[in-house]
């Protein structure tokens, strides 16, 4: 669980400009203009938002994207079935699912306008499924964090909905019901972590070295993502070197599942925004045109 991410030091306070100039540079790249792209990002847990790189990288690929009309959050944290939708209305109190940090960690606030038109879109696409409401959860840290530095000045309609199932079938099947809201401006986020092993961890400094089952197993990730070959990536459990210490269980690797659905992907590489590692665990985070 989260509460055992416990970071020891702090990245440098000025992190390298080239480390984020690259990528800004990737996500133009990427971008091939009209629709907005799907994403998957490595969320982390709240004291990401101390690490004053990933801080300065999340910050510039948001800057580098156009602004979203709204966006669809699918975070490792919500698990329901059926799909759910959280709260839809303004102001709606943040889920701080986690524990053993300092106090001020659960005074983070994150005002977001809510999204009923995207409710009502999201239900609309998924008409032949039941689709749940909840409309009193709010955001998880696990969609709230990145969301404080990509658009930190909560000024975008945000809905999350929650994985009815952690098969990267089913889940690829409801990103691919929900492609066409990209066509309206809404950014598609899958929130998790490419590589988490929390209970194989024994170092939890910032810098620690990568364990070798998180190197393999990112090695591995990177090199199906960069030949799109979706079916090797679905079948993680069985062709992904490391697996059980990368994934002991798989809700954070899911969310990719979505953006890979959402991704409208045939064959072409996707590419990876951010890549290294935080704790030992690989921040790798991709965009899809």
């Amino acid at each position: 669980m989260d509460e055992e991410l416990k970071p020891q030091a702090s990245s440098p306070v000025n992190p390298p400009e080239r480390e984020v100039a690259l990528v800004a540079e990737r996500a133009q790249r990427a971008h091939e203009g009209g629709r907005m792209p799907a994403l998957y990002i490595g969320h982390g847990a709240p004291p990401l938002v101390d690490d004053s790189l990933w801080v300065a990288q999340l910050a510039a690929w948001a800057q580098a994207l156009p602004r979203p009309s709204a966006i669809l959050m699918v975070s490792a944290h919500w698990e329901a079935a059926p799909l759910t939708m959280g709260a839809t209305r303004t102001g709606v109190p943040l889920v701080y699912d986690f524990g053993g940090f300092p106090e001020r960690y659960y005074r983070t606030q994150y005002r977001s306008p809510g999204a009923p038109e995207l409710a009502a879109d999201v239900r609309r696409l998924l008409s032949d499924q039941h689709v749940a409401e909840e409309p009193d959860r709010g955001l998880d840290h696990g969609a709230y964090v990145p969301l404080t530095v990509m658009y930190p000045d909560a000024d975008v309609p945000v809905l999350q909905v929650s994985m009815p199932s952690l098969d990267p079938e089913q889940l690829f099947q409801i990103g691919r019901r929900l492609r066409p809201l990209r066509d309206q401006g809404v950014l598609v986020i899958g929130s998790g972590f490419l590589t988490h092993g929390l209970p194989f961890l024994r170092d939890f400094r910032v810098d620690a070295t990568p364990p070798a089952w998180s190197t393999e197993f990112d090695a591995w990730a990177h090199e199906a993502l960069e030949h799109g070959d979706l079916d090797t990536l679905s079948d993680f459990v069985h062709k992904a070197p490391a697996v059980r210490y990368a994934h002991p269980r798989t809700e954070h690797l899911a969310p990719l599942f979505v953006t890979l659905g959402a991704g409208d992907s045939n064959g072409e590489p996707l590419p990876s925004i951010i890549d290294g590692y935080w704790m030992g665990l690989s921040k790798r985070s991709i965009q899809i045109p």
